[in-house]
């Protein structure tokens, strides 16, 4: 998969009445793009992780409220988008929202896209649809624009030949561009660097394995898949510089809510002295949750951990199973948070609000 801005990632179907995706649940087997147009297929396509990763659930959510409203209003006769128009399509966003809690650039997306819809009251239905597709539009090519600031400055703290860890995917597939965590890999393999990347699996998903290890093997990076057990392993035998990983929603003091498994990093690499980075655009910045214990966390079926990418189920049927889909790793445990508009470092609570402001 090529890392330049790849709007085939979330694009909008050719007739206009589709937003268009790559079915990520079936990497890296088959690559599928799938059509949804209803908001009960969009809701599923980000319930079922068909696409994930938070900015990329953020773009996906701008292209699937402005075709639910297209279609919502296709054929009307009055031509007039009024206030009940107004709140059908807020019960739809409302109902988007609800089908991942923790990654906050969905519901920032959503709110973005409602923001204009409210302006758009009493105008026509053809200026609200292509108002809307233009906001669509305009969110993907920021978060383009984004990755490649945040690759730029995540690539000003490695050096070439260094081992590095991620967990989970925070890469191109996740994004609309080089991706979060993956963008200095990314960035810097395109300028002829070198690097040893060590891929997490990340249970019970696999995202590590599925999606992380197929990107940085497409990319050309020297990619090495270990399971979530052996990250102290690599880094007590001094294989590893630096850990890259994204973020979901970050907390005003800097506490990360990720990828379950991804405190486990912070904490080994806090034992082994290898600094820790955090890569995520702005917007996922969280200045309503004061710490992360207010960071919603999502819950999802034991069966992921028992059964799913297994042909038998892996553990005896009435055993019971705990299954967050994320953890947060405490401020103390971050060497700096790295967004677009520059690099935090401790304390955060003072970095992140100056990022906020610029």
């Amino acid at each position: 998969m090529a890392t330049e801005f790849h709007p085939e990632n979330v694009s909008l179907a050719q007739d206009g009445r589709a937003v268009r995706i790559i079915d990520q649940t079936l990497l890296p087997g088959r690559l599928r793009f799938i059509e949804l147009s209803t908001p009960e297929e969009c809701h599923d396509a980000i319930a079922r992780l068909a696409v994930r990763g938070a900015p990329a659930i953020g773009v996906f959510a701008g292209f699937s409220l402005a075709v639910i409203a297209g279609n919502m209003l296709q054929g009307r006769r009055d031509g007039a988008f009024g206030e009940a128009d107004l709140h059908a399509l807020q019960d739809r966003a409302d109902y988007l929202a609800s089908s991942r809690p923790t990654a906050v650039n969905l519901s920032w997306a959503l709110e973005r896209m409602m923001g204009l819809a409210r302006r758009c009251v009493g105008s026509r239905c053809g200026d609200v649809r292509a108002a809307l597709l233009a906001e669509a539009h305009a969110i993907q090519q920021e978060d383009a624009a984004m990755c490649k600031s945040m690759a730029e400055l995540g690539l000003g703290l490695i050096e070439d030949g260094w081992g590095l860890i991620t967990h989970c995917n925070a890469g191109p597939l996740a994004t609309s561009c080089y991706g979060t965590a993956l963008g200095p890999i990314l960035l810097g393999t395109e300028r002829g660097m070198r690097f040893r990347v060590f891929a997490d699996e990340t249970r019970p998903l696999l995202q590590g394995a599925r999606l992380t290890a197929y990107e940085l093997d497409r990319a050309g990076v020297d990619v090495t898949l270990i399971c979530d057990g052996m990250s102290s392993a690599v880094m007590r035998q001094g294989w590893v510089q630096a850990c890259f990983v994204g973020a979901d929603r970050v907390a005003a003091n800097g506490d990360t809510a990720n990828k379950i498994g991804t405190s486990n990093l912070a904490i080994v690499a806090k034992r082994y002295g290898v600094p820790f980075y955090v890569m995520c655009p702005s917007s996922t910045l969280d200045f309503s949750c004061k710490t992360g214990d207010d960071i919603p966390i999502e819950l999802r079926r034991g069966e992921e951990i028992k059964q799913m990418f297994f042909s038998e189920p892996v553990a005896p049927e009435g055993v019971a199973c705990y299954n967050p889909s994320f953890d947060v790793t405490d401020n103390d445990l971050i060497t700096a948070i790295v967004t677009e508009k520059g690099i935090c470092r401790p304390p955060f609570t003072e970095s992140l609000a100056a990022v906020r402001d610029r």
